[in-house]
């Protein structure tokens, strides 16, 4: 059919219609002539105690599925509970809840569909009952939560704890904490965003499972920095991501600095993926899978500064199958006060793992060492560039160990050698490199240039 001035003008008329009921139908009912029903529970703050006013709202709001609006200022508040479906929105950067003191500050157990958005939450540095709260904000058995533009601050456990939850975390700040920024126990599919933490006492996200299993986080975009290790260990504490026992965590694009010990670490994380991210001033391993882990892929990230680059250990515990690819790893450091652990290492590989077009700078032990003792298995290292190393390739010479291919290296200007068997820390042998070396029979050297 064809469209002349009479049809155009009838079609109009239909599609205002149909725009106008569709307005009055989002309107809602009217509760008298001429009035718009309640649509948020708004609440501005008095400069005094106003927890009982606040839960006050959040129930009323959940009762009646409103949001419920603060005003910017400062709202002085101890103990809140969330319900199901609370909606708590402020103005970013303006609208403070200020810790007065409690057992726990923000708190939810089995309350879907939360959502807070714009909020400053600052606990004041105050003591809360950690058997109860292990954070400022503490979500259990919550599916579906929103947190966004939330900043929370000057807390003594850690910022935000989830515990078998699902949901989004984005556009968030986490700072001044005594634990971790994030810490999520038990995910049940949690995306992790484009979030800002800094200054924390142990780690920055923490990604645990009460036992190994499938977790599926998705830590994507966010900037960590400045972590320590204040509760001491050998590496629980002190990383910019610590995924323990959480299979599938897809870790990318993220910028990490200034990491007492790693910036990536996945303990017994089965099927991790480290893809992109951009590292530097890490105080042990900057990208660290190890102990009982099968699958990591540790691909094209940046490391910049660290004790080592990349490890991929812990055959001993079942730690095994991996691909590194594509890395870019300069600058790293012998930690001479440590009389075992020195490092100084750009790559270190055990078991079934392929190593592959890794650039590796400033190397002082080795650019890549494959095998520690017997521990080595089935590993192929081919076409990585070795610039200013100790040595160049290292591989353990034990004979109970594994094969392991390295070809077509380019190998420049190392001070041990290009191409060296190694028992555990000590190189023995000749140059592999050399055209007359006779490696052993499980160890093929093949095209490989050393200048």
């Amino acid at each position: 059919m064809s469209l002349d001035r009479r049809a155009l003008l009838t079609t109009g008329l239909v599609a205002t219609g149909l725009a106008a009921t569709a307005a009055s139908a989002a309107a809602g009912p009217r509760t008298r002539a001429g009035t718009s029903p309640l649509t948020a529970i708004t609440l501005a703050p008095t400069g005094s105690d106003q927890t009982a006013e606040v839960q006050a709202a959040i129930d009323t709001a959940a009762d009646k599925g409103l949001p419920v609006a603060l005003a910017p200022g400062r709202f002085l508040v101890g103990a809140l509970t969330l319900r199901p479906g609370t909606q708590l929105i402020g103005a970013p950067r303006q609208t403070v809840l200020q810790f007065t003191g409690g057992a726990t500050f923000l708190a939810a157990n089995g309350a879907p569909d939360l959502r807070l958005e714009g909020l400053v939450v600052a606990g004041d540095r105050l003591a809360m009952d950690a058997a109860r709260a292990t954070s400022l904000i503490a979500l259990v058995d919550c599916e579906a939560l929103v947190l966004s533009d939330v900043v929370v601050r000057d807390g003594l456990l850690n910022g935000i704890g989830l515990t078998r939850c699902s949901g989004r975390i984005s556009d968030c700040t986490m700072t001044s904490l005594s634990e971790a920024g994030l810490l999520s126990l038990d995910g049940r599919g949690l995306e992790i965003a484009h979030n800002r933490i800094t200054d924390c006492g142990n780690n920055g996200i923490q990604v645990w499972r009460s036992a190994p299993g499938e977790d599926g986080t998705i830590i994507s975009g966010n900037r960590i920095e400045r972590i320590a290790a204040k509760g001491g260990g050998t590496g629980q504490n002190g990383n910019g991501v610590n995924v323990f026992r959480a299979d599938s965590v897809l870790v990318a694009n993220n910028r990490i600095i200034d990491c007492a010990y790693t910036a990536i670490r996945g303990n017994g994380a089965g099927n991790i993926q480290m893809i992109g991210n951009s590292c530097a001033r890490a105080g042990e391993v900057a990208l660290y899978a190890e102990f009982a882990f099968e699958g990591a892929l540790i691909s094209g990230n940046v490391v910049e500064t660290a004790a080592s680059g990349i490890s991929v250990t812990n055959f001993n515990e079942g730690g095994r199958l991996a691909v590194v690819q594509g890395n870019l790893i300069r600058d790293l450091f012998r930690r001479e006060d440590e009389p075992v652990d020195v490092r100084g290492i750009g790559i270190g590989i055990e078991a079934d793992t392929v190593v592959s077009g890794n650039v590796i700078e400033n190397a002082p032990s080795a650019g890549i060492s494959a095998g520690w003792g017997r521990y080595l298995r089935d590993v192929s290292i081919s076409g990585n560039l070795i610039r200013n190393a100790g040595i160049g390739i290292a591989v353990s010479s034990d004979a109970a160990g594994g094969a392991c291919l390295i070809s077509n290296n380019m190998i420049s200007g190392t001070q041990d050698g290009a191409i060296r068997t190694m028992e555990h820390a000590v190189p023995h042998g000749p140059d592999l490199a050399s055209a007359d070396a006779q490696p052993p029979a499980r160890i093929v050297v093949s095209g490989n240039v050393a200048v």
